[in-house]
């Protein structure tokens, strides 16, 4: 099983533009200002195919304790570490991570470690660890749980405000998505004077679809997947935004990020863990103050825009987490990159993109 020695490219490198809104400087997640992206990964080939993602907002500091949060859970089927406090309380206490299912509770103790050593955290006796999770016992052994607290760390401390990998690497080292094999994708959108970015760990099931032209998986002429249909079916999506909006506006967000998994052809199966959290940098109030709401908020008249920016951020990153993913030799199977020629072929004969000119490589 082969790519025919593709190199990974975004959905915009190969012509495939989602939407009209404009991106950010990377058209990634870290175009929010003061959010910056980490990636460990973990390969030891055929057997390991893992890693860990840290989604660090800067604005978590000794003066701002927490940032407003919200939370949409599309099917529950997942472990979503710190969850119930992020649905109660509305706020975020610590940067989000993404890793492997078995390895998102030594995760969670590794980002408790990192945070109590933080200024400012001398005296904390609670703290609410946020870690999301997919699963890649296909790829990868799963059960050798071979996260430590070094790869945990060594994700945040590298965390930078660049453009991040994208693909097989940190979190989606081992993922497989829509039939092909899955990553880490981002992306992001300038909307009102805001922007609102989204990264995504994508390893759900269904068919893949490109600006609502099917791709199915044997197309590509070979079977995309072998040893049988992957063990987890699950997607993590993180949105944030310098748009003052509060916790339950930041749920209404995280909604339309869900939905935009359908655009890109999500089955929504029943064992599929389907969760997004969205946050905004400049909401929350300094520490030791009640009010959770920011000092000016956006009216609900006025999110449109916003829902419009988050659904096309999260279309392109699904896209990209599978685009720039390579094909990927695993423990118990073999997950296909997409074939680039095959989805141009296809948008070109259902008239999304033009037919090349004559002495133009066709991809």
């Amino acid at each position: 099983m082969s790519d025919n020695g593709q190199r990974p490219r975004r959905a915009r490198d190969l012509g495939i533009v989602v939407g009209t809104l404009p991106t950010g400087r990377h058209n990634a997640l870290t175009d929010v200002p003061g959010v910056r992206v980490g990636h460990t990964t973990i390969v030891d080939a055929p057997r390991l195919h893992t890693g860990v993602t840290a989604i660090v907002p800067d604005a978590l500091d000794p003066d701002r304790r927490s940032l407003p949060c919200g939370l949409f859970v599309g099917n529950g089927f997942g472990k979503l570490v710190g969850a119930t406090q992020v649905a109660e309380l509305g706020a975020i206490e610590t940067p989000i991570l993404l890793t492997a299912t078995l390895s998102a509770f030594r995760a969670a103790d590794a980002l408790v470690t990192h945070v109590l050593a933080r200024p400012g955290h001398e005296e904390t006796r609670t703290l609410n660890p946020v870690v999301g999770e997919t699963n890649d016992g296909r790829l990868s052994d799963i059960r050798a749980r071979p996260v430590a607290e070094s790869h945990v760390l060594a994700a945040l401390d590298g965390a930078t405000s660049g453009p991040p990998d994208e693909g097989c690497v940190g979190a989606g080292t081992g993922t497989m998505a829509l039939g092909f094999k899955g990553g880490v994708g981002t992306s992001s959108r300038l909307v009102e004077g805001w922007t609102v970015g989204a990264l995504v760990q994508s390893n759900f099931s269904g068919t893949l679809t490109v600006c609502g032209v099917p791709i199915p998986a044997d197309a590509a002429g070979e079977p995309a997947t072998s040893a049988g249909e992957p063990d987890g079916n699950s997607c993590m999506i993180v949105v944030a935004t310098d748009a003052p909006l509060d916790a339950r506006q930041l749920g209404r967000v995280a909604r339309r990020a869900v939905f935009a998994m359908a655009r890109v052809g999500s089955d929504f199966a029943g064992g599929s863990g389907d969760y997004a959290l969205a946050f905004s940098t400049p909401g929350a109030p300094p520490s030791g103050t009640t009010s959770d709401l920011p000092a000016r908020r956006v009216d609900d008249r006025d999110l449109d825009p916003v829902f419009a920016a988050t659904m096309d951020a999260v279309e392109e990153a699904l896209l990209n987490s599978l685009l720039t993913a390579t094909t990927t030799v695993g423990h118990r199977g073999t997950a296909l990159a997409v074939p680039h020629d095959l989805v141009l072929r296809r948008l070109r004969a259902a008239g999304v993109l033009p037919q090349p000119s004559a002495g133009t490589p066709a991809s």
